[in-house]
């Protein structure tokens, strides 16, 4: 019975941890969190991501949560519409939570794995027989594989491949979230207003009406923060949406009390091969985009090939190099959206945000996009493991 550590417990580790479990090997899953991920925004799925999921015996369990998307309207300053799209343009055929899907996966997941919190991969050695791991709480360990799935700024890939300039390239944007007061009428329906380069959204808590989520993205050039100093972050963000009209100052009001604020870079990740020897890359440390990318996705699609792989050759590298050509077209299609969400969400020309309205208020348009979108999900010979 082979040991295999998964590094992360977000979505793709999970996952992995599941499938592995259950074909016999003994996966651990090390996370840097005390617990299983609770927060962050909604995530969507389409085409063979569903198929997955009812392979696992999830898909039931997300339907009872799904968030049922979110329509997009495009406002002016005094919140008269410009343009509205519908609730299943972001949020695909089954949109959840991501705390609740994490949740789920690792409800599923927990009895297949050891789960180790509160800790994080520090060195890799590879030897002819496995993998030697030291992690942050002083501990070492053996392990015949080792697996990052530690998203788009990933440890193992840091230790195992060089650092993360070489691999992460910056799409010009960022974004950040966080939670507001309620915003009475809002119901489901997304508000987005834009100034060149600028976006500020508001949407309502499907679950809490006296709840709201902030949600912006602003043109920027790479910024040089500590990912840990969220006084910093809130620095970086009050002062891009400086002077931006429409509810712009409301949702900044919020922004100095919030405690669940996301800030990152629109960026992706550029990785030739995915796995050295003993150590693999999966989802977003293998092929990320951080929004708009179908990541959620392509985690649980990969997380299902590359176990199924593991399990049908008893040599990782065949399995790793035949879990690489099965997904990395498709990871790449997938996440070409993400490569465009910067510039649909908050386009640097005022020209560029009328035009963009102007299309998608036809139909024909609209439903193109759509179409492209489940191209990408549909695109793959999903094997039967």
């Amino acid at each position: 019975m082979r040991s295999v550590l998964i590094s992360g417990a977000g979505i793709a580790g999970p996952a992995l941890a599941y499938w592995l479990g259950r074909a016999g090997f003994r996966p651990t899953v090390v996370e840097v969190a005390s617990g299983p991920r609770t927060g962050g925004g909604a995530v969507d799925f389409r085409g063979a991501h569903l198929t997955v999921l009812e392979r696992m015996g999830v898909l039931d369990e997300l339907r009872e949560v799904q968030t049922g998307g979110s329509p997009m309207r495009f406002v002016d300053a005094q919140d008269r519409r410009l343009m509205e799209l519908p609730a299943d343009f972001a949020g695909g055929e089954l949109e959840v939570l991501r705390g609740d899907l994490g949740r789920i996966l690792y409800e599923h997941s927990a009895p297949w794995a050891a789960y180790r919190f509160d800790d994080s991969v520090t060195a890799l050695a590879q030897t002819p027989d496995g993998v030697e791991v030291g992690f942050a709480s002083g501990e070492r360990a053996v392990f015949d594989l080792v697996v990052g799935a530690d998203g788009v700024r990933s440890a193992v890939r840091r230790l195992a491949w060089g650092p993360h300039e070489r691999y992460l390239r910056h799409q010009g944007y960022y974004v950040a979230t966080w939670a507001v007061p309620g915003f009475p009428g809002l119901g489901r329906t997304s508000l987005l207003y834009n100034e060149p380069g600028r976006m500020a959204s508001v949407g309502g808590d499907h679950r809490d009406r006296a709840r709201a989520g902030a949600f912006v993205a602003f043109a920027s050039p790479e910024l040089d923060y500590d990912r840990r100093d969220t006084a910093r972050q809130r620095e970086l963000i009050a002062r891009a949406l400086a002077g931006m009209g429409w509810h712009t100052p409301r949702l900044l009001a919020a922004l100095p009390d919030a405690t669940d604020l996301y800030f990152d870079a629109i960026c992706r990740i550029d990785v030739t091969p995915w796995s050295q020897g003993r150590i693999a890359l999966l989802g977003d440390a293998a092929c990320g985009a951080t929004i708009g990318g179908m990541g959620a996705g392509n985690a649980i699609v990969g997380a299902y090939v590359l176990a199924g792989e593991l399990a049908a050759d008893g040599d990782h590298t065949v399995a790793f190099g035949r879990y690489e050509r099965l997904l990395r077209g498709y990871a790449e299609r997938g996440r070409q959206g993400g490569q465009n969400t910067g510039r649909f969400l908050a386009p640097r020309r005022a020209w560029a945000a009328r035009l963009r309205n102007s299309l998608l208020n036809r139909p024909y348009f609209r439903d193109l996009m759509l179409r492209e979108a489940d191209d990408r999900t549909t695109a793959l010979h999903l094997p039967t493991y």
